[in-house]
C-alpha cells in the first residue's frame, strides 16, 4: 500500500518522499488508518519493520503545532531509542513545524529543562527520567492526547511497570494509548485491559530470510582488526555495489573516510546529514557512480535500491531482524548477492541468534592475506585499464605515445599505469577506527536476544527508582552516586589514619 492511500496530511507525505520511502510497510499499512480513526492499537512488530513512523506518523497528523503544549508522549525503554525515536519524528514532522523533545537518563537533566521550556508538543523518554521530570514540574502531561509505549516487552523485562504506571496516572483518561511490543506476553495483553479502551490487534509475522540467493558469511576479528581485514576481503572480492553498515554515525563517519583514504569510491549516509547532502549521495550511488554506501540502519531504512551485490557488516546488528532487513537489500529481482558479517569474539552469540531467525548457517571466511589482496588489486586495476582503453581515442595521443616509448620502456610505463590504478596496499595507509563498545552478554529467548532481568547492560539502564538491585553509574544519578562517593572517601581517610 502506498502512503497516499493512507489518509496523511500533504506536508507529512512531502516528508516521506524527500526520505525515499513509497510504499508503507505492513506494520505501517495496517496501523496507521486505526490511529488516525482514533483506535486503541496493540501492535506486535519487530525492531526494524518501521514502527517508529507507523505510530509517528499519525501521531504528528494529530497534533496541533499551534498549541504550546504537550499533546503526546512516547516512552522508550532505552536513551538510544528515545534518541533515535525523536529524531525520527522530527524529520518526518519538519514540515509541519512540530517541535519533538527526548528526555532521558545519563544526560545533563539541566540542559533539558531549558529545552522543554519551549513547549513541546511531542515528548519522547525513558520512564525514569520523564518521571524525574513530573516530579521537578518540568513536565505537564495533563493536556496529553496520546500515550504511545514503545517496546512494551523490554520495559516489562527491565522492571519498568511501575514507573509507567506513576507516569500513565499523570495523563488524562480520555485519550489515545498505542502499545508496540516485539512478542505478546500475558503482561502485555493485562497492561493493554488495566490501561486501554477495547484495542484493536495488529500482528505482524516475524520476517523469515526465505532467499537462497545471498551467500552469507561471516569474519571473526577483534574490533582493531576489523577494518584491514574488510578491505583484504573488498581487495578480494572486487563487489561491484556494496552497502557497508556501521552500527554509530561516528563509525559511519570513519569508516567512509577511511575507505575514501585508501582509494575506495566510497562516501557515507547517517541522520546527522542534510537531507540534500543525503539524496545527493543516494542518487551518485543508485547511478553506479559511487561504488561503497556507508550507512547506520537508520539512515539506510525503507531504501530500495537494485544491483546491490554485496553487504558488509562491519558491526553485527543487536537486533536479529536489523540483519534480516540488512542483507534483504541484496540477492533481489532473481540476482545473487553476498553479505559479509564481522563478529567480534564476544558476539558470537548473536550470530548463533541471526542463525536461527534466518534457519540458514553463516559459512566462516578465512580472512585473505596481503598477497591475495595485492593480487585482488591488480586484478581490479587491470580490469580498470581494459575499460580506459576501449573509451580512448588512441589515434589522438599518438605523439605523446612515440615519445614515451623513445624514453621509457613498455612494461615500465604499462606498470606505472597499474601502479597507479591499484589500490593503496593497507598497510601502508594508516586508518584509525574508534573502538566500538562490544554489545552486552545477554540470555536468548523467544528467538530474539533477550534481557537478564537482574542485571540490564550498561546502555539499558535509565535514570529511576525502578532500578531495583543496579549500583547507580555516574552518568546516570548523579546525586546518589556523589553522595555514595563521599561516604567511601571518608571511610577509605579513616582507614588509612588508623
Amino acid at each position: 500500500m502506498k502512503f497516499t492511500e493512507l489518509g496523511l496530511s500533504d506536508n507529512l507525505l512531502k516528508a516521506i518522499k524527500r526520505s525515499g520511502f513509497e510504499e508503507a510497510t505492513p506494520i505501517q499499512a495496517e496501523t496507521i488508518p486505526l490511529v488516525l480513526e482514533g483506535d486503541d492499537v496493540i501492535g506486535q512488530a519487530q525492531t526494524g519493520t518501521g514502527k517508529t513512523a507507523a505510530f509517528g506518523l499519525p501521531l504528528l497528523n494529530h497534533i496541533d503545532v499551534k498549541k504550546n503544549e504537550i499533546q503526546a508522549v512516547v516512552i522508550s525503554p532505552t536513551r538510544e531509542l528515545a534518541i533515535q525515536t525523536q529524531e525520527e519524528l522530527f524529520r518526518l514532522g519538519r514540515d509541519e513545524h512540530a517541535k519533538v523533545q527526548a528526555v532521558y537518563g545519563g544526560a545533563d537533566i539541566r540542559r533539558q529543562i531549558n529545552m522543554l521550556k519551549r513547549a513541546p508538543q511531542i515528548i519522547v523518554g525513558t520512564p525514569g527520567r520523564l518521571l524525574d521530570h513530573i516530579r521537578r514540574r518540568t513536565v505537564d502531561l495533563s493536556k496529553v492526547k496520546t500515550l504511545v509505549l514503545d517496546e512494551a516487552d523490554e520495559m516489562l523485562d527491565m522492571g519498568f511497570v511501575d514507573d509507567i504506571e506513576s507516569i500513565i496516572a499523570k495523563i488524562p483518561t480520555e485519550r489515545q494509548t498505542l502499545l508496540f511490543s516485539a512478542t505478546m506476553p500475558a503482561a502485555i495483553l493485562k497492561i493493554g485491559e488495566k490501561f486501554m479502551t477495547k484495542p484493536k490487534i495488529v500482528k505482524i509475522k516475524a520476517k523469515e530470510l526465505t532467499t537462497d540467493l545471498v551467500d552469507q558469511f561471516y569474519v571473526r576479528a577483534r574490533d582493531f582488526e576489523k577494518f584491514d581485514t574488510m578491505t583484504r576481503i573488498l581487495d578480494v572480492q572486487a563487489p561491484e555495489l556494496t552497502i557497508l553498515f556501521g552500527r554509530t554515525k561516528r563509525r559511519v563517519d570513519e569508516l567512509s573516510k577511511g575507505l575514501e583514504a585508501r582509494g575506495y569510491n566510497a562516501k557515507g549516509i547517517h541522520g546527522d546529514l542534510s537531507q540534500q547532502r543525503r539524496m545527493s549521495i543516494l542518487k551518485q550511488f543508485k547511478a553506479g557512480k559511487l561504488d561503497i554506501l556507508v550507512a547506520t540502519d537508520v539512515a539506510a531504512r525503507g531504501l530500495d535500491i537494485s544491483g546491490v551485490t554485496h553487504v558488509y557488516n562491519y558491526d553485527i546488528p543487536q537486533d536479529p531482524e536489523s540483519y534480516v532487513h540488512r542483507i534483504g537489500r541484496t540477492g533481489r529481482a532473481g540476482h545473487h548477492g553476498v553479505s559479509v558479517t564481522f563478529v567480534t569474539p564476544n558476539e558470537m552469540d548473536y550470530l548463533r541468534v541471526i542463525e536461527r531467525l534466518t534457519k540458514k548457517r553463516m559459512t566462516p571466511l578465512k580472512p585473505p592475506t596481503e598477497e591475495e589482496a595485492f593480487i585482488g588489486q591488480i586484478s581490479s586495476a587491470v580490469e580498470g585499464i581494459d575499460d580506459l582503453v576501449k573509451k580512448t581515442n588512441t589515434a589522438k595521443f599518438e605523439k605523446q605515445v612515440t615519445q614515451l616509448l623513445e624514453k621509457y620502456d613498455a612494461t615500465d610505463l604499462i606498470a606505472a599505469l597499474i601502479n597507479e590504478m591499484a589500490k593503496d596496499n593497507a598497510s601502508e595507509v594508516p586508518v584509525k577506527i574508534t573502538p566500538e563498545r562490544p554489545l552486552p552478554n545477554r540470555r536468548k529467548k523467544s528467538g530474539h536476544y533477550g534481557h537478564n532481568n537482574k542485571r540490564r547492560s550498561w546502555h539499558d539502564r535509565d535514570n529511576g527508582k525502578n532500578s531495583k538491585g543496579y549500583k547507580p553509574r555516574k552518568d546516570q544519578n548523579r546525586e546518589k552516586y556523589s553522595r555514595d562517593h563521599k561516604k567511601k572517601r571518608k571511610f577509605t581517610i579513616r582507614v588509612k589514619k588508623d
